[in-house]
């Protein structure tokens, strides 16, 4: 009776440990997944301007003073969105 008792016991101890483990698992998994949308987020931002940048420099290139200053404004725009957040 004493054997299956600590047996009982141990099987208790090893399921709280298991549940802790998946816990600190499950949060960690949390915050992985946070970060990667952060980044993901940064990459499209990146993405945008550099996309901006080159049609800029494409339409300077071709002398299209109204586009250049159309995309610049843009980007500025775009810029300030991403940089200065609202408050």
């Amino acid at each position: 009776m004493v054997e299956i008792s600590e047996g009982q016991k141990r099987i208790r101890e090893g399921q709280k440990e298991i549940r802790k483990r998946f816990q600190e698992i499950s949060e960690e998994a949390t915050k992985l997944r946070e970060e990667t949308n952060v980044i993901s987020k940064q990459s499209s931002e990146n993405q945008l301007r550099l996309d901006l940048m080159f049609q800029i420099v494409k339409a300077r290139a071709e002398n299209d003073h109204a586009k250049d200053a159309l995309l610049t404004q843009t980007l500025r725009s775009v810029i300030l969105q991403i940089f200065v957040p609202c408050v």
